[in-house]
């Protein structure tokens, strides 16, 4: 353990960046679990409501420190790493897939249709199945997370600090990304813009897997690739905030909203 922390010590700049990367990735993540969580209960009372997501926060803080545990034997496989590079291209396939062929209502989750709340729904009531179908997705979750910190970093202690990133953003810097994401529309696409980016850094990780010693390889890994994919990210962020806010274009709300 002491070793680690030395490696973050000896190259403050590259776990500065690896910090970045991840507090990008699991805010982003974090937002998308926070808005389908919040369509499941929607169906309640306003007081069950907040009573519900309030256990689907907790049960998130749960199952996060539960799969940080096994991050350090997930850690060990090397092909985690394009893997996970792998599944953050297949969410923003998915998301651009879905955004030419659902509309608008297609969003909302149609937790009646789930298998898991049809089985429990008739013994412990709607609340009841509602906070165990929440808290099953919190699982799920959990382990998205860890998997994208985990393939970002072999380092165990950052690994940590992604997840406990992990954990505010369910709680705090979501909302506020929901709130940014309602009044500029356009940063959804955004959005999952920076999640490609990031799974194809990812999966190049095959290439520095098999040829270690190409200058494309060092070219990958250095200091200079990490914080240029950083400011990208943050550049595809905010730029079309400013040129919204300075020309209004792209417009904050989209026509068809």
């Amino acid at each position: 353990m002491t070793e680690l922390f030395q490696q973050i010590i000896d190259n403050p700049a590259a776990s500065l960046m690896i910090i970045g990367n991840l507090i990008i990735i699991e805010s982003l993540l974090s937002v998308d679990n926070a808005a389908v969580l919040a369509t499941m209960v929607m169906d309640l009372p306003e007081k069950e409501r907040d009573k519900a997501l309030k256990y689907g926060i907790w049960g998130a803080y749960f199952f996060r420190g539960l799969a940080m545990i096994f991050a350090a034997f997930l850690i060990k496989i090397w092909w985690l790493k394009p893997l996970g590079g792998l599944y953050l291209l297949y969410l923003a396939y998915d998301y651009w897939r879905g955004k030419q062929t659902t509309t608008k209502e297609d969003d909302i989750v149609d937790k009646k249709s789930n298998w898991f709340y049809k089985a429990t729904v008739g013994y412990v009531g709607n609340f009841w199945a509602t906070v165990c179908l929440v808290e099953l997705m919190d699982i799920a979750f959990s382990i998205d997370n860890v998997f994208a910190a985990v393939a970002f970093t072999p380092n165990i202690v950052l690994v940590c600090l992604g997840v406990f990133i992990g954990i505010l953003t369910m709680r705090f810097i979501a909302q506020w990304f929901v709130k940014l994401m309602t009044k500029y529309s356009f940063l959804e696409s955004a959005a999952f813009l920076v999640i490609a980016i990031l799974g194809i850094k990812l999966t190049l990780s095959l290439f520095e897997h098999f040829y270690p010693n190409s200058p494309v390889t060092a070219f990958l890994t250095s200091h200079q690739t990490d914080m240029g994919i950083t400011i990208l990210t943050v550049c595809v962020f905010f730029i079309p905030i400013l040129t919204s806010l300075v020309f209004n274009y792209p417009k904050k709300k989209q026509i068809n909203e």
